[in-house]
């Protein structure tokens, strides 16, 4: 079967040697080409092709509004991007804007075939630099959780110390639980009461509680 297809990309130059390209590609049938987004939305209405070979940075409307507008008013044509850019921002604008193919402007014939023959078949036409990009994404690890803001610029060791002087250890008891020199803890408890203002165990153990960097007497932990 012929892909009837559309191009869109606001450089004239760029614009005719796609076509020129594909012209030259089994399977594919160039029906028209789009100088912007505005435009390949009208000609999408007015020729119902396949395939649109969609540029991203156009005048008027720039190709991820023109994918968002093809896909919810014309949803029987699929949109391959083809653009110079291949950034994480542009990458998945497009496809949450419905972009079912994304490939770069440095694609050969045998890859653009293959992406419109993809998203025909209704599979994912991507160039293997982004399917690798979108892999990696998936894959990444969570980013870990930005630490809670703590009280009177408490470092996290030191508030760590505290708890644990709540708790009602001993210098030498918090030194083995963290496993540091005792002589480090009392560096810190010093630390601590300087930033906090207080003058002993007791007032340290009132103001965490109260800074809620404790929980309170009795408080059950779900």
């Amino acid at each position: 079967m012929t892909a009837r297809v559309i191009v869109a990309d606001d450089q004239a130059v760029v614009r005719e040697g796609i076509v020129m390209l594909l012209g030259l590609l089994p399977g594919i049938e160039v029906v028209g080409a789009a100088r912007d987004g505005e435009e390949a939305v009208a000609l999408v209405a007015e020729l119902a092709p396949d395939v649109v070979l969609m540029d991203l940075r156009m005048p008027r409307c720039d190709g991820v509004e023109a994918t968002r507008r093809i896909r919810a008013e014309h949803p029987g044509t699929q949109v391959v991007v083809l653009t110079t850019y291949a950034d994480d921002d542009s990458l998945f604008a497009a496809l949450r804007a419905g972009a079912r193919g994304y490939l770069t402007k440095d694609a050969g014939g045998e890859e653009i075939v293959r992406a419109v023959d993809d998203v025909l078949a209704g599979q994912a036409g991507l160039a293997p630099a982004v399917q690798r990009r979108l892999l990696e994404r998936v894959t990444a690890p969570p980013a870990a959780p930005a630490p809670a803001e703590l009280p009177d610029g408490l470092t996290a060791r030191e508030a760590e110390v505290l708890s644990l002087v709540a708790e009602g250890l001993s210098n030498k008891e918090i030194a083995q639980r963290l496993h540091i020199g005792a002589a480090t803890v009392k560096t810190h408890i010093n630390n601590l009461f300087a930033k906090t203002g207080v003058r002993d165990r007791a007032q340290a153990v009132r103001y965490a509680y109260q800074r809620g960097l404790i929980p309170p007497p009795g408080t059950t932990i779900t």
